[in-house]
C-alpha cells in the first residue's frame, strides 16, 4: 500500500496534545504582549526540541512550555528536570549552529507555567543557567 505523500495526511491530536498546544498559544501570545517576536515554535532537532524561541531586542529566549493539571508530581516547574535542561540545551546550541546570526545574542530560558490550557501563565524569567553555551 502507497504511503501518503508528505503534507497530505492531517495530524489527529490526542486531547492532551491539543491542550499543550493551547497553552503553547497563549504563552507565545504573552511573549509577543511583552514586545517579543516569535521566530520558531517546536524547532527539533535530533535529541530535543524548543517550544518557543522569541527576540526582543539583542535577548533572545528559549521558552520552555509546562501544562501540569495537578501537583501531585510537583507540578509544572518540577517537570524541568536536569535531563530536560540538557536537552533544551542541546537543541539551542543546534539552533545557534544553523541560525548563526541568533548566536551573537543573549541567550535566556525562561519557562512559562501553566495548571490549564485556558491559563493563567506563570512566566518565570531566567529560570535556568547555561555555563558555557
Amino acid at each position: 500500500m502507497p504511503r501518503p505523500r508528505r503534507g497530505t495526511s492531517r495530524r489527529v491530536l490526542s486531547e492532551r496534545q491539543r491542550l499543550g498546544e493551547q497553552t503553547e498559544q497563549l504563552a507565545a501570545q504573552l511573549l509577543q504582549q511583552a514586545g517579543f517576536v516569535i521566530l520558531e515554535r517546536n524547532y527539533r532537532c535530533r535529541g530535543g526540541e524548543l517550544d518557543l524561541v522569541a527576540r526582543r531586542g539583542a535577548t533572545l529566549v528559549i521558552a520552555e512550555v509546562r501544562l501540569r493539571s495537578s501537583d501531585a508530581f510537583g507540578g509544572a516547574a518540577a517537570s524541568i528536570t536536569a535531563a530536560k535542561r540538557r536537552r533544551i540545551l542541546h537543541t539551542t546550541r543546534h539552533l545557534l549552529l544553523y541560525r548563526p546570526q541568533l548566536a551573537a545574542l543573549c541567550v535566556r530560558f525562561d519557562a512559562l507555567l501553566a495548571a490549564s490550557a485556558a491559563g493563567p501563565i506563570e512566566w518565570i524569567q531566567a529560570a535556568f543557567t547555561a555555563d558555557g553555551l
